[in-house]
């Protein structure tokens, strides 16, 4: 199973899916996992981040269009954030001077038995616990 980070998500709605290679290759893997090819989580904070950025960045519309669409992902898994995952979160930005954000996505995956994470953000490399994979 992969760990599908925000970016992911994030990618294909931000940039042009012709001049971007990352966005295709976001787009790309997504279709797969609509498709049932790859099994595929995530935190259900990720919607925060996915309907945050968009608003920011496009408006309100938008933002409400992107955000229905990632709850009704087809084959996503959500993990919920827990206090014992805080903890864990906690315990990982400590070690790894990691982002708190980036330190929940963390926390969420390993407390799931998730190792691999689909992500272009580096700091993840930074995790002794993860493999950061990218798209």
């Amino acid at each position: 199973m992969l760990y599908i980070d925000s970016n992911v998500f994030l990618y294909p709605v931000v940039y042009d899916l012709g001049a971007v290679v990352e966005a295709r290759r976001c787009k790309d893997l997504l279709l797969r996992i609509v498709q049932g090819d790859v099994e595929a989580c995530t935190a259900t904070v990720t919607w925060d981040e996915v309907a945050w950025v968009v608003r920011k960045l496009f408006g309100l519309e938008l933002s409400v269009d992107e955000a229905r669409k990632f709850l009704g992902f087809p084959n996503m898994r959500f993990f919920a954030v827990k206090k014992t995952t805080l903890f864990k979160a906690q315990e990982l930005m400590e070690k790894y001077k990691i982002k708190p954000r980036d330190a929940i996505h963390a926390a969420t995956a390993l407390e799931n038995r998730v190792t691999n994470i689909l992500s272009y953000d580096r700091d993840f490399d930074e995790i002794n616990e993860l493999k950061r994979i990218e798209p």
